[in-house]
Order: structure tokens, then sequence, then C-alpha cells
């Protein structure tokens, strides 16, 4: 890229989140974009009532189920993991999340990926700097940008349908967010990969160090049947069974501690995925894991459309699935279509991403 074409970008999204998905979607994005030539940093907003949020959040994930005493030492181990690894992100100058104008200025500023426009959020909804007001930018871009699970059926207001036609170039990452997008803005928006799968190269996962076989458990409030199934799948697989960074005491052990590194490591070592978060499934597919889900209704949006759009409807499974049927899918390998699909959508994306900030 010559000098003519660098820009300075900055990266606007949920990077203080402590979520495993959150951080990798954020590093991929803003890295993948200093790889295509550009100096991109993400925009490091600032609120007290977020960040109280964010740390009610780690250490209660599961709540109305509270965390065992025994295991805060553990999430509070992970909480330092994910500091430290926020912190070593490129990151502009600190700003207030609320205070218009306080951001630095940008050739572009790119919004996305993550549920940047959920207004369901409990915290980050209804925030204007994510629909691009207050942003000093010569550029709006929106990359893989979500609406979570606010329903395409309920529609976007018209006071936020103006900020989304104040976009210069606008892609999502789910059929939902397509629709929503559509209505709002009467164009279509490119349907576009999620960071960690465009650019999975920045995923560099080092040795788990794991000395037998097993498979990961990501996610909380697992159903049961899907629990007792993945037991009897790996009984007779001779797989252990490790949960990441949420306790299910189903699992033979508990990785509460990991951080953003262990978290990559432990999903490149692994038999097999068994998740209900939407990166559960993004990380088996980077690298290459069967993996089943059963998505929450907080993530069906995502996890759904993301199956759809890569042909793996298959691995979503239900109550009704039987037991031998979730072993059998944890046995076989993903389907080469999958990757087929994978690599045609990295085409499409990348080429969204340079019209954009051409």
């Amino acid at each position: 890229m010559s000098a003519a074409d660098r820009r300075r970008i900055g990266v606007l999204t949920f990077h203080r989140c402590f979520n495993y998905g959150s951080y990798w979607q954020a590093r991929c994005l803003v890295e993948g974009l200093r790889s295509l030539g550009h100096d991109a940093e993400l925009l490091d907003h600032d609120d007290e009532a977020v960040n109280r949020a964010e740390a009610r959040c780690l250490m209660q994930p599961a709540l109305p189920h509270r965390t065992a005493r025994s295991d805060m030492p553990a999430m509070k181990a992970k909480a330092r993991k994910f500091v430290a690894a926020i912190e070593a992100l490129p990151l502009s100058p600190r700003f207030a999340l609320d205070e218009w104008g306080a951001s630095p200025t940008y050739d572009a500023v790119v919004v996305g990926s993550d549920e940047v426009w959920n207004f369901r959020h409990p915290w980050y909804g209804g925030k204007q700097l994510f629909f691009g007001r207050g942003l000093n930018a010569a550029r709006r871009v929106s990359y893989a940008a979500s609406f979570g699970n606010h329903d395409a059926d309920e529609g976007v207001d018209e006071h936020w349908a103006d900020m989304l036609r104040d976009f210069d170039h606008v892609s999502v990452r789910d059929a939902n967010s397509h629709r929503m997008v559509t209505q709002a803005r009467g164009v279509e928006p490119a349907l576009v990969l999620d960071p960690c799968l465009q650019f999975q190269e920045v995923v560099v996962a080092g040795d788990p160090g794991e000395a037998t076989p097993y498979a990961v458990i990501y996610g909380h409030g697992l159903p049961d049947w899907l629990a007792k199934a993945a037991q009897r799948w790996a009984g007779a697989a001779g797989v252990r069974l490790i949960s990441i960074g949420y306790r299910n005491d189903w699992a033979d052990e508990q990785r509460l501690d990991a951080g953003p590194a262990e978290f990559a490591s432990l999903m490149a070592g692994a038999h097999a995925v068994v998740t209900n978060f939407f990166h559960g499934c993004v990380f088996a597919l980077i690298n290459g894991k069967p993996l089943v889900s059963a998505p929450s209704d907080y993530r069906s949006n995502k996890v759904r459309d993301l199956a759809a759009a890569l042909g793996m409807q298959h691995r979503l499974v239900t109550a009704a699935t039987p037991p031998e049927r979730v072993g059998e899918l944890l046995d076989t390998p993903l389907e080469p279509a999958i990757a087929d699909r994978i690599a045609v959508m990295r085409k499409t994306s990348r080429a969204f991403l340079d019209a954009a900030l051409a």
C-alpha cells in the first residue's frame, strides 16, 4: 500500500468487555486493518457505570445463579489477564464515552464488530457514539455490526435510522441485522464475516499443554439434555470435558481463570466444541473443530444466522436431537463446504473493506 492509500483508522467496539469473543473480535479487526497497511487503533472510550457493570458481569456471569465464593479467586485472576491483554492492544488516548466530540480525529472510524447496535444491551444499548454521533472522522464505516437480540420485527426508530443513514459504508454480520439496516436505510448492507474469521491469522494459539484428548465446553446456562449428551459422548470417546471461563459442574475440569490467550490455545487443541455462544462457534470454525451449539435466547439470532450463512444448520441441536446424534456430530469433522463458504465470504468481506476505506 502506498503512503497515499494509507488511512488513519479508529475502531469503535466493545473492546473492554471481559469476554473472549469481544476481546478477539476487537483485536482481529484492529490488527487485521493494520495488516492491510492502515494506521489503526481502538477508540478507548471510558464510562464508570459501564466499568462497574462489566466487573459485575465478570464476577457474576450466570445470575440469578450466583458465583460460589470458592470460585472468586479464579475469576479475579481471569480479570487480571483480560486487563493485561486489553492494555497491550493499540489504543487511542482514553476519552469519556458520552462526551461528544472527545474522540481523536481519523480519516475513518470503523464501527463494529459485536453487538454495537443492540438497543437491548444492558449497558451499551442506546449509546449514540456507536451510531456515529460525536465521531471525529471524515468517513463512517461499519464492519460486521450487529443488533444482537433486538429482532428485526421490532424495527428501528426513525431517530436511530437517521443516524444509520449518515454512515458512508455499512456492513453487518447476520441476517437479522441485514434486514434491520435495509429497513432503516432503504439500501441493503454488505453481509461480511466476523473479524475473527476474516482475519483468523491474527489468532496465534500456543500449545495448550494437555497430555490427553479433551473437548471444550464454552458458555453458561447450557441445557441439561445437552450436558447429558456431551457426557455420554465423552465417556464413550475417552475425552475429557474442559469448561473455559464459566463453571459447568458437569465438565471434568473448570478453567475459570483462563485469559484470552489460554482460551485461544485450548480451542485450538480441542477434539470438539460444545457451546451456546457465538464465538464458541467461531473459534471452532477457525480451528476446524467439530461442534454442536444450542444457542441461548439472547444469542439465537447471531448463531442461527451464522449457521445459515455457512450451511451448518445441522450442527445446531435442540432437546429433540437424540443424544447419539449429538455424539455423532462431535465425532464428525466439519464438512469441506463450510470452509469453502468461509473462503468465499473472506473475499467479499475484503472487497467491502477495500472499497469502504479507499
